[in-house]
């Protein structure tokens, strides 16, 4: 479901399949569970393999970025394209994704 590579002060969360209730638990436990070892300068996470998201996906990144603002981290969301793209634009953080 995620695969994380850690360079220590980079992190990147590859996530494949769907976001949703059912699975955003586990996403966020593996990657909460690096960043509380690592603490990260920034956290990637790349959506290239996400096929649908829905609100839990938002939950995950504004989770997720609080943590990081805990510590001085930042996020960054990549390869967001079609219905993901979309809802994380709908939701306000379209700054997050990087080009």
């Amino acid at each position: 479901m995620v695969e994380i590579k850690n360079t220590g002060e980079h992190v990147t969360a590859d996530i494949k399949g769907d976001i949703d209730h059912h699975n955003a638990a586990n996403i966020r436990s593996e990657i909460d569970a690096v960043l509380e070892n690592s603490t990260p300068r920034v956290l990637i996470l790349d959506f290239a393999g996400v096929k649908f998201m829905d609100s839990s996906g938002i939950g995950l990144i504004l989770g997720r970025k609080r943590v990081l603002d805990g510590f001085g981290g930042k996020l960054f969301i990549k390869n967001a394209v079609g219905h993901a793209e979309k809802i994380i634009k709908m939701a306000g953080l379209s700054g997050l994704i990087l080009k």
